[in-house]
């Protein structure tokens, strides 16, 4: 199977409900909509961990939106009453929480336990603007890809850039940078960027 071949339509039409449902996480996320963003997670994983029974999917998406809400608590505890963050404070604060979520989702989904460590990293860089958080945010993605195509050697990259992380873990960090500018057409540059991503792992399931 070629990872670069052109989808038909069900694919495309699948990926992209997909990519829509992984953006209302984000959106019920910044909205402070718990129950709203971890049903749609759980469309997601249902979908995306296909070697998963629907009960053990919706547990990983629990422990994700879960890490969400305990990145959150954090930024309130380092945020004054003016509204400032205190990205120094945050940054060398305990975010042994979000981790710990992460490590839930990663043991669920069957996913490299390396998975919880690189996602604390790239959200605590984030949220306190330390640097590069991007780089991080594709490592991530790649442990979870692996699991998603039940492929521990995904990207496959025929020949260059070997240490790269693959188009659809760039494509993740390109939807975060989306997700940061907060507009409507970012939102929907967002499902446009992710559609691929989701098609790549339901041809993976379906072929």
């Amino acid at each position: 199977m070629s990872p670069g071949r052109d989808t038909d339509g069900p694919y495309r039409e699948s990926a992209r409900a997909l990519a829509k449902q992984i953006t209302h996480v984000f959106r019920y996320h910044d909205e402070n909509e718990r129950e709203a963003a971890i049903e749609a997670m759980c469309v997601v994983d249902e979908a995306q961990f296909a070697h998963l029974s629907a009960e053990e999917a919706d547990a990983a998406a629990e422990a994700y939106v879960d890490a969400l809400w305990a990145k959150d608590a954090l930024e309130a505890e380092y945020t004054a009453e003016t509204g400032e963050l205190d990205c120094e404070g945050l940054f060398e604060a305990d975010w042994s929480p979000v981790e710990s979520a992460f490590r839930r989702r990663a043991d669920v989904a069957g996913i490299d336990e390396r998975y919880a460590d690189v996602s604390t990293v790239a959200w605590r860089n984030h949220k306190a603007g330390r640097g590069d958080y991007w780089t991080a945010f594709q490592q991530a993605q790649v442990y979870e890809l692996r699991a998603a195509l039940q492929d521990e050697e995904y990207p496959h990259k025929p020949r260059y850039g070997q240490s790269g992380f693959g188009p659809e873990a760039a494509r993740y960090a390109v939807a975060v940078e989306l997700h940061d500018m907060h507009t409507e057409e970012h939102w929907r540059q967002a499902v446009e960027v992710m559609t691929p991503y989701f098609e790549r792992i339901l041809r993976e399931h379906r072929e």
